[in-house]
């Protein structure tokens, strides 16, 4: 299928201007170009190239994918994909799911708010595992797809016919991936003032949190470990996580990131009793792990001034196949309260939970994080 670039056919035209100019022995300069007849033939173009009811988008490889004028329906591969649509309110466009959207989590809001939309839908996929045959029975417009997991996009499109659109997708909070999928999805779904809107509203959280804690001294911030930190399944707490989004955007001193890592890994026990941080944040999906492990081992978190003194607080988890930005945000908030009071003196962690909700998904989540058991709270471990 040959695809009109547009540029390239303005150049073009540009050029035949100046060649019938020149055969006419005419001096080239601004007067002599009529540009409202540039805007004119440009229109034409434009028009030209879309009556077919298609037009081109630029993926996030870069590639030119062509898509129908008016997008109806999508099907969303890997993780990420269906989450950021929901945060673009996209939602209805979607016709198939990957096998675990049937099940309602409250560990992942964007699933549990919008199950009656997902929880009848055709299955097209299993966590990175891509249905073929399933997705060409349902027939999407297009189908949006996270770089997030391995898939060849262009392998897809032409076994299947349907055009592929590759989002870079994000497994962390306010980097640059997640900015570029609102992009990218605000112009496939004709929703750019979302996406805009979206983006801004990161952009006001980032100045925000820059502002209440950017001046803090060194030497005034507690030392914080945050532990039971979810990768590749459950950890106790051992698992931590280099730069942790909820505390690196509030410059917290996160004692992980003291290490060559970059990411999720798995700390040395007695690397923590070392470190002896002074604030302990316990992510709720190692919590059981690290109650099991007190059990056989008292004297170890005895030992720790953050279990002595009672400065062990919760972290909500926020990764479920990948990162909520929204269960994320409201860890940064929460974190922000317990580690610098006076800066966040202002702020009521569940109503900034609700507002972050109410922003991405439209509707207030936490009542539901804490009727299962996720809750902003001080942590007694062996409880």
């Amino acid at each position: 299928m040959i695809k009109t670039n547009k540029k390239w056919a303005i150049a073009i035209m540009l050029l035949l201007l100046i060649a019938v100019t020149g055969c006419s022995n005419k001096k080239i300069n601004e007067a002599d170009v009529n540009t409202e007849d540039i805007n004119e033939s440009s229109e034409d173009i434009n028009e030209v190239s879309n009556q077919d009811g298609k037009r081109i988008v630029v993926d996030g490889a870069g590639r030119e994918v062509e898509i129908p004028e008016d997008v109806e329906s999508i099907i969303c591969w890997n993780v990420g994909a269906l989450r950021y649509t929901s945060y673009m309110q996209a939602q209805d466009l979607v016709v198939g799911v990957e096998d675990y959207e049937k099940e309602q989590a409250f560990t992942r809001p964007y699933n549990y708010v919008n199950f009656e939309l997902f929880k009848d839908l055709p299955i097209v996929g299993s966590n990175g595992e891509h249905y073929l045959e399933e997705a060409i029975a349902v027939g999407p417009d297009i189908i949006i797809m996270s770089a997030l997991d391995k898939g060849d996009a262009d392998a897809i499109e032409e076994a299947t016919g349907i055009p592929v659109v590759l989002v870079p997708g994000s497994d962390k909070m306010m980097d640059e991936n997640a900015y570029e999928t609102f992009r990218i999805m605000g112009e496939v779904y004709k929703k750019e003032d979302r996406a805009t809107e979206l983006m801004n509203y990161l952009d006001s959280i980032k100045e925000d949190l820059e502002s209440r804690t950017g001046d803090i001294a060194e030497e005034d911030k507690p030392t914080v470990y945050v532990g039971g930190v979810s990768f590749k399944g459950a950890h106790g707490l051992d698992g931590t996580e280099a730069f942790y989004g909820p505390l690196h955007w509030i410059n917290a001193k996160n004692l992980a990131n003291e290490t060559d890592q970059n990411g999720p890994f798995n700390a040395d026990l007695e690397q923590i009793l070392e470190w002896d941080p002074d604030v302990l944040f316990i992510d709720y999906n190692g919590l059981e792990l690290i109650n099991e492990s007190y059990e056989k081992d008292r004297d170890y978190y005895e030992n720790l001034k953050a279990v002595q003194e009672g400065e062990v607080y919760s972290q909500i988890s926020f990764r479920s196949f990948a990162a909520n930005l929204d269960m994320a945000l409201i860890n940064t908030y929460y974190a922000g309260k317990i580690l610098y009071p006076e800066s966040f003196q202002d702020i009521d962690p569940v109503q900034k939970a609700d507002e972050i909700f109410n922003e991405l998904l439209g509707t207030d989540f936490y009542h539901v994080l804490k009727e299962n058991g996720y809750e902003f709270r001080k942590v007694t471990i062996g409880e």
